[in-house]
Protein backbone atom coordinates (compact mmCIF):
# COMPACT_ATOMS: atom_id res chain seq x y z
CA UNK A 1 0.00 0.00 0.00
CA UNK A 2 1.13 3.15 -1.29
CA UNK A 3 -0.06 6.61 0.58
CA UNK A 4 0.96 10.39 0.50
CA UNK A 5 0.09 13.16 3.65
CA UNK A 6 0.43 16.71 3.76
CA UNK A 7 0.53 18.04 6.77
CA UNK A 8 0.96 22.22 6.77
CA UNK A 9 2.75 23.16 10.31
CA UNK A 10 0.46 25.15 12.38
CA UNK A 11 2.32 26.51 15.58
CA UNK A 12 5.50 25.73 17.04
CA UNK A 13 7.15 22.75 17.87
CA UNK A 14 10.88 21.21 19.23
CA UNK A 15 11.00 18.81 15.80
CA UNK A 16 9.29 16.98 13.29
CA UNK A 17 8.64 13.62 15.57
CA UNK A 18 7.56 16.04 18.20
CA UNK A 19 4.99 17.20 15.31
CA UNK A 20 3.86 13.96 14.43
CA UNK A 21 3.34 12.74 18.21
CA UNK A 22 0.44 15.45 18.15
CA UNK A 23 -0.64 13.55 15.49
CA UNK A 24 -1.49 10.50 16.92
CA UNK A 25 1.78 8.70 15.63
CA UNK A 26 3.34 5.77 17.46
CA UNK A 27 7.18 5.50 18.32
CA UNK A 28 7.31 2.63 16.08
CA UNK A 29 5.38 4.32 13.43
CA UNK A 30 7.95 7.16 13.75
CA UNK A 31 10.65 4.45 13.98
CA UNK A 32 9.49 2.93 10.14
CA UNK A 33 9.20 6.25 8.30
CA UNK A 34 13.08 6.33 9.06
CA UNK A 35 13.23 3.72 7.38
CA UNK A 36 12.16 5.09 4.00
CA UNK A 37 13.94 6.90 1.70
CA UNK A 38 12.30 10.21 1.41
CA UNK A 39 9.83 8.97 3.92
CA UNK A 40 9.36 12.20 5.62
CA UNK A 41 9.80 15.37 3.02
CA UNK A 42 10.05 19.28 4.22
CA UNK A 43 9.05 21.60 2.21
CA UNK A 44 9.91 18.91 -0.81
CA UNK A 45 13.37 17.65 1.14
CA UNK A 46 14.07 14.80 2.63
CA UNK A 47 13.90 15.30 6.38
CA UNK A 48 15.32 13.90 9.91
CA UNK A 49 13.18 13.33 12.67
CA UNK A 50 14.64 15.63 14.34
CA UNK A 51 14.88 18.84 12.35
CA UNK A 52 12.82 21.94 13.35
CA UNK A 53 9.68 22.82 11.39
CA UNK A 54 8.45 26.30 10.86
CA UNK A 55 5.05 27.75 10.75
CA UNK A 56 3.81 26.68 7.27
CA UNK A 57 6.03 24.75 6.35
CA UNK A 58 4.78 21.89 4.57
CA UNK A 59 5.64 18.69 5.39
CA UNK A 60 4.85 15.36 3.40
CA UNK A 61 4.78 12.01 4.98
CA UNK A 62 5.15 8.61 2.60
CA UNK A 63 4.18 5.38 3.34
CA UNK A 64 5.18 2.74 0.63
CA UNK A 65 4.72 -1.01 2.25
CA UNK A 66 6.22 -3.55 -0.26
CA UNK A 67 4.76 -6.69 1.78
CA UNK A 68 1.99 -8.74 2.14
CA UNK A 69 0.81 -11.11 4.68
CA UNK A 70 2.30 -13.74 2.37
CA UNK A 71 1.04 -16.91 5.13
CA UNK A 72 -3.21 -15.87 4.18
CA UNK A 73 -4.82 -17.44 1.29
CA UNK A 74 -6.97 -15.46 -0.63
CA UNK A 75 -10.43 -16.37 -0.56
CA UNK A 76 -13.48 -15.05 -2.89
CA UNK A 77 -15.76 -14.88 0.07
CA UNK A 78 -18.59 -11.79 -0.08
CA UNK A 79 -18.01 -8.47 1.74
CA UNK A 80 -20.32 -6.22 3.36
CA UNK A 81 -18.11 -2.61 2.87
CA UNK A 82 -19.51 0.23 4.78
CA UNK A 83 -16.53 2.56 4.30
CA UNK A 84 -13.49 2.47 2.62
CA UNK A 85 -10.67 4.99 1.63
CA UNK A 86 -6.60 4.92 1.34
CA UNK A 87 -6.58 4.73 5.26
CA UNK A 88 -9.11 2.48 6.44
CA UNK A 89 -12.24 0.08 5.44
CA UNK A 90 -14.73 -0.83 7.96
CA UNK A 91 -16.77 -4.44 7.63
CA UNK A 92 -20.02 -5.55 8.33
CA UNK A 93 -18.42 -8.83 9.50
CA UNK A 94 -21.20 -12.01 9.32
CA UNK A 95 -21.47 -15.10 11.85
CA UNK A 96 -18.82 -18.21 11.80
CA UNK A 97 -16.71 -15.79 10.31
CA UNK A 98 -13.31 -15.61 12.31
CA UNK A 99 -10.85 -12.23 12.16
CA UNK A 100 -7.77 -14.59 11.29
CA UNK A 101 -7.31 -17.86 9.86
CA UNK A 102 -6.94 -20.59 12.73
CA UNK A 103 -7.30 -24.34 13.31
CA UNK A 104 -10.23 -25.46 10.99
CA UNK A 105 -10.73 -22.29 9.81
CA UNK A 106 -7.93 -22.08 7.17
CA UNK A 107 -10.25 -20.25 4.93
CA UNK A 108 -13.28 -18.52 6.08
CA UNK A 109 -11.54 -15.40 8.06
CA UNK A 110 -12.03 -11.96 7.27
CA UNK A 111 -8.19 -11.77 6.70
CA UNK A 112 -9.02 -14.51 3.52
CA UNK A 113 -11.97 -12.08 2.43
CA UNK A 114 -9.51 -9.14 2.26
CA UNK A 115 -6.75 -10.53 1.04
CA UNK A 116 -8.57 -11.75 -2.27
CA UNK A 117 -10.75 -8.56 -2.46
CA UNK A 118 -6.44 -6.77 -2.72
CA UNK A 119 -5.42 -9.44 -4.37
CA UNK A 120 -2.16 -8.37 -6.44
CA UNK A 121 -1.76 -5.07 -4.39
CA UNK A 122 0.84 -5.04 -1.29
CA UNK A 123 -1.65 -5.54 1.81
CA UNK A 124 -0.36 -6.61 5.76
CA UNK A 125 -4.50 -7.71 7.21
CA UNK A 126 -4.32 -5.23 10.76
CA UNK A 127 -7.94 -5.37 11.96
CA UNK A 128 -7.96 -2.93 14.69
CA UNK A 129 -11.10 -3.93 17.14
CA UNK A 130 -11.25 -7.79 16.76
CA UNK A 131 -14.71 -9.46 16.87
CA UNK A 132 -15.50 -12.85 17.90
CA UNK A 133 -15.83 -15.74 14.84
CA UNK A 134 -19.85 -15.48 15.88
CA UNK A 135 -20.36 -12.02 16.29
CA UNK A 136 -21.64 -10.25 13.80
CA UNK A 137 -21.11 -6.33 13.21
CA UNK A 138 -18.77 -3.31 12.80
CA UNK A 139 -15.07 -4.12 12.76
CA UNK A 140 -12.10 -1.77 11.06
CA UNK A 141 -8.59 -2.70 9.33
CA UNK A 142 -5.70 -0.23 8.79
CA UNK A 143 -4.67 -0.32 5.78
CA UNK A 144 -1.00 0.47 6.41
CA UNK A 145 1.13 0.60 8.91
CA UNK A 146 1.05 4.28 10.03
CA UNK A 147 -3.08 3.88 10.53
CA UNK A 148 -2.66 1.24 12.45
CA UNK A 149 -0.29 2.21 14.59
CA UNK A 150 -2.67 5.74 15.25
CA UNK A 151 -5.58 3.47 16.06
CA UNK A 152 -3.88 0.98 18.10
CA UNK A 153 -3.13 4.05 20.16
CA UNK A 154 -6.64 5.07 19.83
CA UNK A 155 -7.85 1.71 21.39
CA UNK A 156 -5.45 1.72 24.10
CA UNK A 157 -7.08 5.18 25.18
CA UNK A 158 -10.79 4.14 24.71
CA UNK A 159 -10.93 6.65 21.94
CA UNK A 160 -12.96 4.40 19.52
CA UNK A 161 -16.71 4.22 20.88
CA UNK A 162 -18.06 0.64 20.73
CA UNK A 163 -21.96 0.37 21.16
CA UNK A 164 -23.42 -3.56 20.31
CA UNK A 165 -26.80 -4.90 20.25
CA UNK A 166 -27.86 -8.40 21.62
CA UNK A 167 -30.67 -10.93 22.69
CA UNK A 168 -30.79 -11.72 26.07
CA UNK A 169 -32.15 -14.02 28.35
CA UNK A 170 -34.56 -12.32 30.87
CA UNK A 171 -36.88 -13.12 34.01
CA UNK A 172 -38.25 -9.79 34.19
CA UNK A 173 -35.44 -8.90 36.70
CA UNK A 174 -32.95 -7.23 33.94
CA UNK A 175 -32.75 -3.86 35.15
CA UNK A 176 -33.49 -1.33 32.26
CA UNK A 177 -30.28 0.56 33.09
CA UNK A 178 -26.69 -0.83 34.79
CA UNK A 179 -23.22 -1.31 34.74
CA UNK A 180 -21.53 -4.46 35.42
CA UNK A 181 -17.97 -3.62 36.88
CA UNK A 182 -16.24 -7.02 37.61
CA UNK A 183 -12.66 -8.63 36.90
CA UNK A 184 -12.69 -11.64 34.29
CA UNK A 185 -9.81 -14.40 34.10
CA UNK A 186 -9.58 -17.47 32.21
CA UNK A 187 -11.22 -20.77 33.45
CA UNK A 188 -9.21 -22.92 34.74
CA UNK A 189 -7.59 -25.94 32.55
CA UNK A 190 -9.10 -24.00 28.98
CA UNK A 191 -7.88 -21.10 26.68
CA UNK A 192 -11.31 -20.40 25.45
CA UNK A 193 -13.50 -20.23 28.56
CA UNK A 194 -13.42 -16.83 31.03
CA UNK A 195 -15.02 -16.08 34.69
CA UNK A 196 -15.74 -13.60 36.92
CA UNK A 197 -12.50 -13.55 38.97
CA UNK A 198 -11.48 -10.98 41.39
CA UNK A 199 -7.41 -11.70 40.39
CA UNK A 200 -8.39 -10.90 36.86
CA UNK A 201 -7.98 -7.59 34.24
CA UNK A 202 -10.88 -5.26 35.05
CA UNK A 203 -13.90 -5.16 33.12
CA UNK A 204 -16.40 -2.26 32.52
CA UNK A 205 -19.97 -2.88 30.58
CA UNK A 206 -22.61 -0.77 30.29
CA UNK A 207 -26.13 -1.85 29.32
CA UNK A 208 -29.61 -0.72 28.43
CA UNK A 209 -32.94 -2.55 27.98
CA UNK A 210 -34.23 -1.65 24.64
CA UNK A 211 -37.48 -3.86 24.37
CA UNK A 212 -38.48 -6.70 26.89
CA UNK A 213 -40.37 -9.46 25.24
CA UNK A 214 -41.84 -12.65 27.05
CA UNK A 215 -38.64 -14.55 27.82
CA UNK A 216 -35.80 -12.42 26.76
CA UNK A 217 -35.11 -8.93 26.02
CA UNK A 218 -33.00 -6.49 23.42
CA UNK A 219 -30.39 -4.65 24.98
CA UNK A 220 -27.78 -2.00 24.36
CA UNK A 221 -24.26 -2.31 25.52
CA UNK A 222 -21.08 -0.41 25.65
CA UNK A 223 -17.78 -1.34 26.47
CA UNK A 224 -15.27 0.64 28.79
CA UNK A 225 -12.59 -2.17 28.29
CA UNK A 226 -12.57 -4.96 25.37
CA UNK A 227 -11.59 -8.17 27.54
CA UNK A 228 -12.32 -11.57 25.62
CA UNK A 229 -15.71 -12.66 25.77
CA UNK A 230 -16.49 -9.78 28.26
CA UNK A 231 -19.84 -8.69 27.12
CA UNK A 232 -20.74 -13.04 27.24
CA UNK A 233 -19.20 -13.48 30.79
CA UNK A 234 -20.48 -10.12 32.13
CA UNK A 235 -24.37 -10.78 31.12
CA UNK A 236 -23.94 -14.26 32.29
CA UNK A 237 -23.03 -13.76 35.38
CA UNK A 238 -25.73 -11.12 36.31
CA UNK A 239 -28.30 -14.08 35.00
CA UNK A 240 -29.31 -12.71 32.23
CA UNK A 241 -26.89 -14.93 29.48
CA UNK A 242 -26.95 -14.22 25.70
CA UNK A 243 -29.80 -16.51 23.81
CA UNK A 244 -27.52 -18.81 21.70
CA UNK A 245 -24.61 -18.84 23.85
CA UNK A 246 -23.34 -22.25 23.91
CA UNK A 247 -20.47 -21.50 26.42
CA UNK A 248 -22.28 -19.26 29.19
CA UNK A 249 -25.92 -20.18 28.55
CA UNK A 250 -26.63 -23.44 29.96
CA UNK A 251 -30.33 -23.41 29.57
CA UNK A 252 -32.26 -25.65 27.18
CA UNK A 253 -33.75 -21.87 25.94
CA UNK A 254 -32.07 -20.56 23.08
CA UNK A 255 -29.46 -23.69 21.90
CA UNK A 256 -31.31 -24.13 18.65
CA UNK A 257 -29.60 -21.28 17.71
CA UNK A 258 -26.37 -21.95 16.06
CA UNK A 259 -24.41 -18.97 17.81
CA UNK A 260 -24.56 -16.19 20.80
CA UNK A 261 -26.76 -13.13 19.49
CA UNK A 262 -24.60 -10.91 19.61
CA UNK A 263 -23.69 -7.63 17.12
CA UNK A 264 -21.37 -4.93 16.70
CA UNK A 265 -23.78 -1.97 15.89
CA UNK A 266 -21.69 0.98 15.76
CA UNK A 267 -18.37 2.76 15.72
CA UNK A 268 -17.27 5.98 16.93
CA UNK A 269 -13.94 7.19 16.17
CA UNK A 270 -11.69 9.96 14.91
CA UNK A 271 -10.29 8.94 11.38
CA UNK A 272 -6.31 8.17 12.03
CA UNK A 273 -5.05 10.31 8.89
CA UNK A 274 -7.58 13.11 8.22
CA UNK A 275 -8.84 14.25 11.91
CA UNK A 276 -12.45 13.56 11.32
CA UNK A 277 -15.04 11.93 13.38
CA UNK A 278 -16.32 9.01 11.85
CA UNK A 279 -19.55 7.53 12.82
CA UNK A 280 -20.97 4.53 11.32
CA UNK A 281 -23.45 1.90 12.06
CA UNK A 282 -25.20 -1.53 10.39
CA UNK A 283 -28.68 -2.65 11.04
CA UNK A 284 -29.40 -5.98 12.67
CA UNK A 285 -28.81 -9.23 11.16
CA UNK A 286 -31.27 -11.46 10.25
CA UNK A 287 -31.68 -13.92 13.16
CA UNK A 288 -32.00 -10.77 15.19
CA UNK A 289 -34.41 -9.77 13.26
CA UNK A 290 -36.36 -13.36 12.76
CA UNK A 291 -36.14 -13.74 16.93
CA UNK A 292 -37.83 -10.34 17.49
CA UNK A 293 -40.32 -10.73 14.49
CA UNK A 294 -42.48 -8.11 14.17
CA UNK A 295 -42.91 -7.35 18.01
CA UNK A 296 -39.71 -4.34 17.46
CA UNK A 297 -39.06 -2.12 14.90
Amino acid sequence: MEREILYIIDGEYKDIQDYLKTKGYSASNIIDLKKYENGIMLNGVWAYMNQKPAVNDRLLVRVCENKKSENILPVDIKLDIKYEDDDIIVINKGGDMPIHPSLNNYENSLANALMHYYNGKNFVFRCINRLDKDTTGLTIVAKHFLSAGILNIAMQNRQIKRVYNAIVKDDGRLPDVDTVDLPIAREDDTLIKRKVSFDGQRAVTHFKVLKRFEKYSLIELRLETGRTHQIRVHMSHIGAPLVGDYLYNEDDYGKSLVRPLLHSKSLEFIHPITGERMYLECDLPADFKEKIGKNYV
